[in-house]
């Protein structure tokens, strides 16, 4: 082969690699940039989740209540719940509160409990509600903000 074709055959080679490593760079600084915008809001996620985790690690006292079993509001009458629940407690000085009023806490629990059907606490979001009414119903007598959080312990439907 003759050194003249030899030149043009390396020539055009070199030329075809610089184009194509210069597409590659283009190709990554449009991957990277549609990328930053993302991990930008990564990060931010990432900082909300850590100040919820650090809000969450602060959990107040707790105070355990017995097991309440009572029958559903089904029309066949045949379905019963079975629950036990602790209570979150926005301080300490409100278990000597509580354990005064226990009759009244279990009365009132036992006055919503039955009210509700299965198919309305079987979901994610019936469970939920449930949780948000017992707390309302309890907080009105306690003071607003006494209980902070309900826990379901054991939740059986049968």
């Amino acid at each position: 082969m003759p050194k003249k074709t030899l030149l043009i055959v390396i020539t055009i080679s070199l030329l075809f690699m610089g184009v194509m490593g210069a597409g590659f760079f283009v190709m990554w600084g449009k991957i990277s940039s549609l990328n930053r915008p993302a991990s930008a809001q990564s990060e931010e996620v990432s900082e909300d989740m850590a100040e919820e985790e650090k809000a969450t690690d602060k959990i107040g006292p707790m105070f355990a209540l017995d097991t309440f079993i009572v029958n559903l509001a089904d029309k066949e009458g045949k379905r019963y719940l079975r629950v036990t629940m602790n209570l979150e407690l926005k301080n300490d000085d409100l278990t000597d509160k509580l354990k005064k009023q226990l009759p009244r806490i279990r009365d009132s629990i036992l006055m919503v409990l039955p009210a509700n059907k299965q198919e309305d606490i079987t979901t994610v979001e019936g469970k939920i509600a449930l949780r948000e009414e017992v707390m309302t119903e309890l907080n009105s007598f306690l003071g607003e903000g006494s209980i902070t959080n309900l826990y379901y312990t054991e939740f059986v439907i049968q």
